[in-house]
């Protein structure tokens, strides 16, 4: 048991035995400082989930020298700080805002929402494609992972080039009894990073535009053979397709729907306080 731990139960009987009455609201005490109390509850509720042993109790007695030494700090800053009133200020302004914040993102969530229409994307989209950028190049085509010892190599190797729907039906076919992955996207587009993490081959990973002059992509390793196709390629710097804007696009149209909804709070207020005769100028 740590130097804390023991500190903790040898507080506990110290203040068992204490004459004060304190309301602790049915919380347990660990440790009083300045009349500053650290509760059991307070402490159970930091630790980690899962923590148990002597992981627990280092957490514990690490925990609690902390708030100690942070209560022990306070006591002596406050004493030697001698313009409390511009700290109080600061206090009442910062508690001020947090309310005005507070309640206009209640409002906002209230009146607002999240919901944001794919009309209204697509729009914004559209109207501002020179802000959506690929960091990274783009492809559009299909994946098929096989075991080696698979039968009818030669018939995958001729229907994976295809962008034929007889050469797909063919493949999807094989796919089911046979491929250890079978990944069809001519209809989105996939990062070329998340291709080279499934295919045995560096230069896709280092070279950019790798698959722009291969789209017909074989590797194999000991146990599987990786068929991959291109049927289009997105180079780096090009507009960035709407699939993945699309949740940057949310977000910005929440915010600019957020702005615009609390600066015309803003201006009701001040027209009704106007027209009530609330202001009053001197």
């Amino acid at each position: 048991m740590g130097k804390f731990s023991i500190f903790i139960i040898a507080g506990l009987i110290a203040l068992s035995g204490c004459g004060k009455t304190v309301d602790h609201k049915g919380k347990t005490p660990l440790v009083e400082v300045g009349h500053e109390f650290l509760y059991k509850e307070d402490l159970q509720a930091a630790m980690p989930v899962g923590m148990r042993g002597e992981d627990s109790v280092r957490f514990a007695d690490e925990y609690i020298h902390n708030w100690i030494t942070d209560v022990l700090l306070y006591k002596k800053a406050e004493g030697n700080i001698p313009d409390n009133v511009k700290i109080d200020e600061l206090v009442a302004s910062y508690r001020r805002a947090l309310i005005m914040h507070t309640y206009q993102e209640e409002l906002v969530n209230q009146k607002l929402g999240s919901e944001i229409s794919d009309a209204e994307i697509e729009q914004y989209y559209n109207q501002n494609a020179g802000m959506f950028r690929a960091n990274q190049p783009y492809v559009q085509g299909l994946f098929m992972k096989v075991p080696v010892s698979a039968r009818h190599l030669n018939n995958v190797r001729a229907w994976y080039k295809k962008n034929t729907q007889e050469a797909i039906d063919k493949l999807e076919k094989f796919s089911i009894g046979n491929a250890v992955s079978y990944d069809y996207f001519y209809d989105r587009w996939i990062p070329v990073s998340d291709i080279a993490a499934k295919l045995p081959l560096k230069a896709v990973d280092t070279d950019a535009d790798y698959l722009n002059r291969n789209r017909n992509v074989e590797v194999r390793d000991t146990a599987y053979c990786y068929f991959l196709h291109v049927e289009h390629f997105l180079p780096a710097g090009q507009q960035l397709p709407l699939e993945y804007a699309k949740s940057e696009i949310k977000e910005i149209l929440i915010n600019l729907k957020r702005v615009e909804f609390i600066n015309r709070m803003k201006d009701d207020l001040y027209k009704k306080a106007s027209e009530d005769k609330d202001i009053i100028y001197y």
